[in-house]
């Protein structure tokens, strides 16, 4: 997500940083209510055209938008792990063969030199799911040399905890525990994939607040960042909700405590939830942009949540009230609205990641259903 000095460590911005639906059955009624882009009368009129008239319309536009869109090595993953979880096997095998194609010393999804370990490793457990789907050992050998790289870095902190940055830059980020747990999980690496996620968590988290800062730097033992950013605590429960649905039955304790996790991040962001759907940029500062990307990956981990049984029914409406606030916002040609947006994510605006949590977003609640 944008670039910071000589490393691609994804978060440009810090130079500038500082009534419920029963289900949404009825969306069909619903308004995009951003703005819209205006079709020239020539127009060719078999493209999209005007509001969505159902809810798959809507989830088939947002899904055509994103596939258009250019992606990073962290976005790759998203969008990929939105297709598995919809059931696009075809989808998500093309995205896991062209994180392949990209593959640089061991790193998937490379752009521009090697990305950071986490962002590259996003992709991992659709890479896996190809292989077990195809049997092609170009996905095996790919998935092995990813972990092969988190295996032999040393850039990690003393304990082990590997840094959410570029070379060398040592920085643990609010980001990771969506990244790379759930590679280590779906690679069986249960145990690695829970020690990354308490070492993400003895750095950024605030129990008083029960929300993650965004940016520890190691190296000067300080926060870069310590604001409590939005989309950073969802990238942190959706991450780990994942971790916990691979988590084996005889591992039981240690998915009470990853619940535990998930549940304090969404009792501390919910205080402050906005009457429309929305959130702060920074949750708990009202000054940043109100910003609905948070919203999406809250309600899918509510859904993912409630229908695995650890999560209450009375987490739902608030759930119905994110997941309206993103509807009101998808456009008529996909494109959701009012995220915290690429290329910096210093302003309301759009992104891949954003794009694929809606499309998250709405399987987990078709799932639900």
């Amino acid at each position: 997500m944008g670039k910071m000095d000589d490393n691609r460590s994804r978060r440009g911005f810090l130079k500038s940083a500082a009534g419920v639906s029963a289900g949404l059955v009825g969306l069909q009624t619903i308004s995009y209510g951003a703005s819209s882009i205006q079709l020239p009368e020539n127009a060719d009129r078999n493209l999209f055209n005007g509001k969505p008239t159902t809810l798959k319309d809507r989830i088939e536009r947002v899904k055509i938008a994103t596939l258009g869109m250019q992606r990073y090595d962290w976005e790759q993953g998203t969008v990929a792990q939105a297709f598995l979880e919809m059931g696009e096997h075809d989808l998500a095998i093309s995205f896991a063969r062209g994180a392949i194609l990209r593959q640089v010393n061991g790193r998937f999804s490379v752009i521009k030199n090697n990305g950071p370990i986490t962002d590259c490793a996003s992709i991992g457990e659709v890479v896996l799911h190809a292989w077990k789907k195809t049997g092609d050992p170009i996905f095996k050998n790919g998935s092995d040399a990813m972990l092969e790289v988190f295996r032999t870095s040393n850039h990690k902190t003393i304990e082990g905890i590997i840094y959410h940055a570029q070379e060398p830059t040592k920085w643990i980020m609010s980001d990771a525990s969506y990244m790379l747990p759930p590679f280590l999980a779906a690679a069986r690496e249960y145990k690695e994939a829970i020690k990354q996620i308490d070492g993400f968590r003895k750095y950024l988290y605030h129990p008083k607040d029960q929300l993650y800062s965004h940016i520890w730097d190691d190296e000067n033992k300080n926060f870069k960042r310590e604001d409590f950013w939005g989309v950073g605590n969802g990238w942190s429960a959706s991450g780990i909700s994942r971790v916990i649905k691979m988590l084996p039955e005889n591992m039981l304790e240690e998915k009470k405590k990853l619940i535990i996790y998930v549940t304090e991040i969404l009792d501390g962001c919910l205080k402050y939830l906005r009457p429309d759907g929305l959130f702060h940029d920074v949750v708990n500062r009202p000054d940043t942009f109100p910003e609905v990307n948070l919203s999406q990956m809250l309600a899918y981990t509510i859904f993912r949540g409630v229908k695995a049984g650890y999560l209450g029914s009375g987490y739902l409406a608030k759930a119905e009230i994110m997941r309206k606030a993103a509807n009101d916002r998808v456009d008529h040609l996909g494109y959701v609205h009012d995220v915290c947006g690429l290329p910096n994510f210093d302003r309301s605006y759009f992104a891949p990641e954003a794009q694929a949590f809606y499309l998250l977003m709405e399987t987990a609640a078709k799932d639900l259903a």
